[in-house]
């Protein structure tokens, strides 16, 4: 499903993709277990790569890809033509993004009691060790600089998923 929207004339693209399970205990599953990732990203390519290092890793039943701070915020807290969205289990975030920067999404979701449980993963090009504190400071899970190969990328996208899809267990039905 695309939806595009036009706030301040800008085009926001939301873009939902079923993919695959995460494990052989998820394949037994009904359509309520899936897992849903949401992935912020404003780089084209790279929204592509984090979706094709997910498919690889076999890790998701969803993705959503969301291309700035300001969207993934009315998608989150369902506004306007998002009133029946679904929250994430997993929310994987750039920092540096037009409109509405990854730190204060994290710092929206923190401060709004109904976001506040989901797990924040940064995911991003900067390795600049001020972003690594605020980040960790504001409320973030885990800060992760994108690898530079694809393979790498799978490699950290598969222990992603181990983590936080079959090692902790994550509050579900209640977002």
């Amino acid at each position: 499903i695309d939806l595009d929207t036009s706030p301040a004339a800008e085009t926001v693209q939301v873009t939902v993709r079923a993919l695959y399970k995460v494990t052989a205990r998820d394949a037994a599953a009904d359509a309520d277990d899936m897992l849903d990732i949401f992935a912020v990203e404003d780089d084209e390519e790279d929204q592509m790569l984090v979706e094709r290092a997910l498919h690889e890793a076999r890790l998701l039943n969803q993705l959503t890809v969301v291309s700035d701070g300001e969207a993934v915020m009315d998608v989150l807290q369902r506004r306007g033509r998002f009133a029946d969205a679904t929250r994430p289990d997993l929310l994987l975030l750039d920092l540096n993004m037009p409109r509405q920067d990854g730190r204060e999404v994290i710092r929206a979701m923190r401060s709004d009691p109904d976001l506040r449980s989901i797990p924040v993963v940064v995911l991003t090009t900067s390795g600049s060790e001020e972003d690594v504190q605020l980040s960790y400071e504001l409320g973030a899970n885990s800060y992760i600089r994108k690898p530079v190969t694809f393979e790498k990328l799978v490699h950290v996208i598969k222990t992603l998923g181990t983590y936080w899809f079959e090692i902790v267990e994550l509050p579900r039905g209640t977002l």
